[in-house]
């Protein structure tokens, strides 16, 4: 691997790990596209970035715990282990043009509902899904779209908006299942053989990254409103699902 490639592999962890911070969620969201577009395979760009949330998700973690809706969680946790497995077969026997072209729907399609969320719910002031078995296929989704994709925060979070969780629930609630399913994640990945030693070289090269992207992310997260700059990060999202739309040579 030139020397070219790991930079460009690295700074898409960065990327990727400074909109989770910035935002609570989205390493995945980004990180995997710009991946897909490098000569890199898929099995390595999902450990690597499952590698990555997990050593986000520890960093980040204790500063929310006290905010953490632990009935829900434990439920999500439940579930996600069910899920896993599911992910992990579509990952090995699913063709990676088959992932990358469902990768770029589930991203236009999340955009778009991000884009939308705050005019289709509002003056919704009651949460909806309250009874409890709504967060079972949730959990589920998670561990599936976790342990194939690293996506395990995108139904968490539409879940939470749906319940109506106030910010401080929202991002300790996310952060906590981030550490747990992705302590699963990365252990399924681990023992399914996505493990090289190609991906465990890029990961202790990505590490310097990670930590300055912690770093400025919370510096942002502080100072500059998060919420002027969503907008701006689901349209860069639905853009790169339009992107991976497109068939690449290496595919």
């Amino acid at each position: 691997m030139s020397l070219n490639i790991m930079i460009l592999i690295i700074a898409a962890v960065f990327i990727g790990a400074l909109m989770r911070t910035m935002f609570g969620f989205g390493e995945a969201i980004v990180s995997m596209p710009l991946l897909a577009l490098l000569p890199i395979s898929l099995n390595t760009s999902v450990s690597l970035i499952g590698l990555a949330g997990l050593t986000v998700a520890a960093l980040t973690v204790a500063s929310g715990w006290r905010h953490i809706e632990r009935p829900i969680l434990i439920r999500l946790a439940i579930t996600t282990v069910v899920g896993i497995p599911i992910g992990l077969l579509m990952l090995r026997f699913t063709p990676a043009n088959v992932i990358t072209t469902g990768l770029g729907i589930f991203l236009i399609v999340y955009g778009c509902y991000s884009i939308l969320k705050k005019k289709l719910l509002k003056g919704l002031d009651r949460p909806l899904l309250n009874a409890g078995g709504w967060v079972l296929p949730f959990g589920f989704a998670s561990g599936a779209l976790g342990s194939a994709y690293n996506f395990n925060g995108v139904p968490v979070v539409i879940y939470g908006t749906l319940r109506r969780w106030n910010p401080e629930r929202f991002r300790g609630t996310l952060q906590a299942h981030f550490l747990i399913s992705g302590v699963l994640v990365v252990s399924g990945h681990a023992l399914g053989g996505l493990w090289t030693k190609d991906l465990l070289t890029l990961y202790a090269f990505s590490i310097p990254a990670i930590l300055l992207a912690i770093i400025i992310g919370r510096y942002f997260n502080k100072k500059i409103p998060a919420g002027k700059f969503e907008n701006s990060l689901f349209i860069i999202i639905i853009a790169l699902g339009i992107l991976l739309l497109f068939p690449h040579g290496r595919y």
